[in-house]
């Protein structure tokens, strides 16, 4: 970790911290949120609180996670604290006497913040801010980029190693197992979120879990997964179909197959992410298919599986060089089943770069 996370991208990152802060006007900025806290420190346990500003930056942890601190956290004060954390923090921020103190509103609990202000003596000002951090995650540097690609790596060769042996007769959940299982077997902690798997009619649920069912000939098969490494996530779906596919399936699958690819080489800097769902919708439209298209076409991938920035129809933001998304339309049909394409593609600035080239031409298992 420490190879990965040097003093170089963290520096990076807090002083993109920094310079939001100023143009806040926030003094110091308290962390609660454990990605975000290994995202600005490189310190990743559960427990934990940072307090970052123009010249500081110190995280209080439990006895727990003393060493581990110590060791992974780069240019910051490591404080131990046995009691309460955040009663901890609050009387340093005492002590300081800050201007203005900026606190995650979107993670803080009410009773953590109440205690920020009880021991803050209403000494302090406190303000609640929204996805401060998470939008500075939304571009990733190098070194998160490195390791999204090998988690992506993982995610594919896992896939395409099971795929060959998938047939009738076998469950759902078997083949949930194995590919997480190869995940591990190649370096991933495991899996980023629990492996889809879904055949038959159940294909056509969009978040449909890994069931007992038992793979049937002439059925259509998804595949949702991607492997974590070093706390980054990859994504990824493909449909397969079990036989010789009708007319119509084959249809179905090109329609969201070029849907798919609409999507992706709309993904340049400065694109809105509306512009991205909007040229997938398309596609879908021209072939009579966008009502059963019921979810948006991507999200940011990163330490969170779903993060910034998203592609929906109502996102007004505009994409930037290093961010990393999925584009993932799908085709939902009740009694006949569902086709879903998915990649993780990185936002570069010559271009889209899929990140996830497992093949999708070789969607027929007979």
């Amino acid at each position: 970790m420490n190879a990965v996370f040097s003093s170089h991208p963290l520096e990076s990152r807090r002083a993109r911290l920094r310079a939001e802060l100023d143009q806040r006007r926030l003094s110091l900025f308290v962390v609660t949120d454990p990605l975000n806290v290994f995202y600005l420190t490189g310190f990743r346990g559960s427990a934990g609180v940072a307090v970052l500003g123009p010249s500081d930056a110190v995280l209080w942890v439990d006895p727990r996670y003393t060493l581990q601190a110590q060791k992974d956290a780069q240019n910051v004060e490591v404080v131990e604290e046995r009691g309460a954390l955040l009663k901890a923090v609050a009387r340093w921020l005492r002590k300081r006497k800050p201007r203005r103190v900026g606190f995650e509103g979107d993670h803080l609990t009410c009773s953590g913040f109440r205690t920020l202000e009880r021991e803050g003596h209403d000494l302090l000002r406190f303000e609640s801010t929204s996805g401060l951090v998470e939008e500075l995650r939304s571009v990733k540097d190098a070194g998160e980029i490195a390791l999204i690609r090998q988690a992506s790596r993982v995610t594919v060769e896992a896939f395409e190693e099971t795929v060959r042996g998938i047939r009738p007769g076998v469950t759902e959940c078997d083949l949930a197992a194995e590919i997480e299982h190869r995940m591990r077997q190649k370096g991933a902690e495991g899996a980023a979120f629990e492996t889809i798997v879904a055949s038959g009619h159940r294909s056509a649920y969009p978040h449909a879990r890994a069931s007992s069912k038992v793979l049937g000939e002439s059925e259509l098969v998804i595949f949702d997964l991607g492997a974590i490494l070093a706390g980054y996530a990859a994504d990824m779906t493909r449909t397969v179909y079990l036989g010789r596919p009708s007319g119509r399936m084959v249809k179905l699958y090109r329609a969201v197959r070029e849907a798919q690819q609409r999507a992706v080489e709309a993904l340049w800097p400065g694109v809105k992410g509306c512009e991205v769902d909007s040229a997938a919708r398309r596609a879908l439209e021209r072939r009579g298919l966008a009502q059963y298209f019921t979810h948006s076409t991507g999200h940011g991938v990163g330490l969170n599986i779903h993060e910034k920035p998203r592609l929906a129809r109502t996102e007004r933001k505009r994409l930037k060089a290093g961010s990393v998304v999925t584009a993932e339309p799908g085709v939902y049909l009740e009694g006949l089943g569902g086709v879903r394409l998915e990649d993780t593609v990185l936002v570069g600035e010559d271009g889209p770069e899929v990140l996830t080239p497992s093949p999708m031409d070789r969607w027929i298992i007979s």
